[in-house]
């Protein structure tokens, strides 16, 4: 048997996903919550279902997969939020220390602006999560139109809607730098 039908039937441990490839899941739960710690969240809940789910993984497009997981348990989360809408805890500086952000955080900020991602983050995530899955990860229409389970149209769609509210975004902070 060749080297590539070897490599197209090989399910990876669970083990060798969270080393090879929890920066990518970091990077998209990164740009698709907007912070380092929900982001850190995401990365826990996505490697627990990664856990679970590896009994029922086809192999294939394994980022593809890991992809979707981390957008589903986003979702989940702000699902959740929207059910029990929380109140952030006051700065109290002599309760909170502030520690550092991590080496993954460094790295998913240095890739994209603070700005852009403040803009991200204020996107609705109907719009977001196609825009982060494209324009920054790089993924196919087909890809995410497979990942969040709808027609490639809505995939077109929700881009363009995105990038357009990201556009008029942009366009109000040079007015305002002006």
């Amino acid at each position: 048997m060749n080297q590539t039908a070897v490599e197209a039937d090989y399910v990876p441990t669970w083990e060798e996903v969270a080393h090879s490839h929890s920066r990518f899941i970091y990077s998209v739960a990164y740009r698709l919550s907007g912070n380092h710690q929900d982001a850190q969240d995401l990365v826990q809940e996505v490697l627990l279902r990664v856990r679970r789910g590896l009994a029922t993984y086809r192999p294939g497009n394994l980022e593809g997969w890991l992809s979707r997981i981390t957008t589903n348990a986003f979702l989940d989360r702000v699902r959740k939020q929207k059910r029990r809408p929380t109140q952030p805890l006051p700065d109290d500086p002599d309760r909170v220390v502030e520690g550092s952000s991590g080496i993954d955080a460094e790295i998913a900020q240095r890739d994209l602006p603070d700005h852009l991602q403040s803009l991200l983050s204020d996107l609705k995530p109907e719009y977001r999560i196609p825009v982060v899955l494209k324009d920054v990860m790089g993924f196919s229409y087909e890809d995410i139109a497979f990942q969040l389970d709808v027609p490639i149209g809505t995939v077109r769609s929700r881009i363009h809607r995105g990038r357009s509210r990201l556009r008029d975004a942009l366009g109000v902070l040079e007015g305002e730098g002006s």
